[in-house]
């Protein structure tokens, strides 16, 4: 086959059935939230996909600026998912174009070099044993038999929130945590290497026995995605939908039931459709408080934070404009990057609300005692 000028058809740079579903309706188009901030059809989903197509079809050069720009300018947020009525699958397209797009010198300096200290297993494990994060049972009186689960400690995330994981440990008794265990591949998949990204999650699924849980919803549904939903279950899912581990308590503040909202994970809620687990569970130990655009992107968005600063603060101040008027005391978040992002946020802020990751908030409850400060 040729193309219009009588050359032969470029390689395809993106999956042909998934590009032919995307039927440009438009469905996609208030979910965006780049989208919503510019106002630009070439900052929607539609939009990006009928750049996916140029490319595809050889109308564009990988090196056009409008394609440099929107495959980094894209969160990744996947809200265009669910209201999609084609069931178009824009993650994996996404991850495609990004795989081409930043391939070799393309890519963002930042990003490489993020992925490149994510993959020092050994650097991981001595940081995690020096901020304290655990790699053995803690727990007693187990309810899962062992190694029927493990709980992934993630990489950044052992060493920033090592106290995440104690508190999931505590949560569910019979967990085991191997410290031999790395990166699970989400950042390289979502940064232009999903050959590394699916090679690391394999390797975390022969690391871990039996199932994975995980305090991290991106690292989740990366997760779910090469080894499959039945393999990797995340923190909140499992505790709310299995049986009961430790009574949960209630979490007070100043002699009243405390308020919490909660920040959605977008790969957790859009990706693997947890979103009631969570608040399920903080509903059983305070005041939850829904924020109008809780299930919407905090900025965080993996790198996003780090490569586009400017956009995620703009889309971050409008969430703490949010958790602000909600009048509460904590904002709940299921992962890392979202609880990284919330903190900066509420401190430069000076905000009285303290963003806690929700495996901690659980613990505190349970233990019916105030939070450290």
């Amino acid at each position: 086959m040729t193309d219009r000028t009588g050359g032969p058809l470029p390689k395809p740079v993106l999956d042909p059935d998934l590009l032919s579903r995307c039927i440009s309706c438009g469905f996609c188009l208030p979910a965006c939230p780049t989208y919503a901030e510019t106002g630009d059809e070439a900052s929607s989903p539609r939009g990006r996909i009928n750049l996916m197509r140029a490319l595809q079809n050889g109308d564009l050069e990988p090196d056009d600026p409008t394609l440099k720009e929107q495959s980094s300018q894209c969160l990744g947020c996947r809200a265009c998912e669910p209201v999609c009525p084609a069931g178009v699958e824009y993650g994996q397209l996404l991850e495609q174009w990004r795989d081409h797009q930043w391939r070799g010198r393309r890519m963002p300096v930042l990003a490489r070099v993020l992925m490149l200290v994510a993959g020092r297993r050994g650097l991981f494990r001595l940081l995690g044993r020096l901020r304290g994060t655990p790699s053995t049972n803690v727990a007693a009186a187990p309810a899962i038999a062992p190694g029927e689960a493990s709980l992934m400690l993630g990489c950044f995330e052992r060493v920033l929130f090592p106290r995440v994981s104690r508190a999931a440990l505590a949560l569910v008794p019979g967990l085991t945590a191997p410290a031999s265990q790395g990166c699970c591949g989400a950042l390289h998949a979502h940064n232009g290497d999903t050959a590394t990204g699916e090679r690391l999650a394999h390797r975390m699924g022969q690391d871990l026995p039996g199932t994975i849980v995980t305090t991290s919803g991106g690292c989740a549904a990366h997760l779910a995605s090469v080894l499959g939903k039945v393999r990797v279950r995340e923190l909140s899912d499992l505790m709310a939908t299995d049986s009961p581990y430790l009574p949960l308590g209630e979490l007070r503040v100043d002699g009243r039931r405390a308020r919490v909202a909660l920040q959605d994970s977008c790969h957790l809620r859009n990706g693997l459709g947890v979103w009631t687990a969570p608040r399920d569970l903080l509903a059983r130990t305070a005041d939850y408080v829904e924020l109008p655009s809780a299930g919407s992107c905090c900025g965080a968005a993996g790198t996003y934070s780090l490569l586009r600063p400017r956009e995620s603060r703009r889309i971050l101040t409008a969430k703490i404009d949010e958790i602000e008027a909600a009048h509460v005391d904590f904002v709940a978040a299921v992962n890392p990057g979202c609880l990284r992002q919330l903190r900066s946020g509420l401190r430069r802020r000076r905000s009285r609300v303290k963003a806690v990751h929700l495996a901690e908030l659980l613990a505190m409850a349970a233990e019916n005692r105030p939070p450290a400060t």
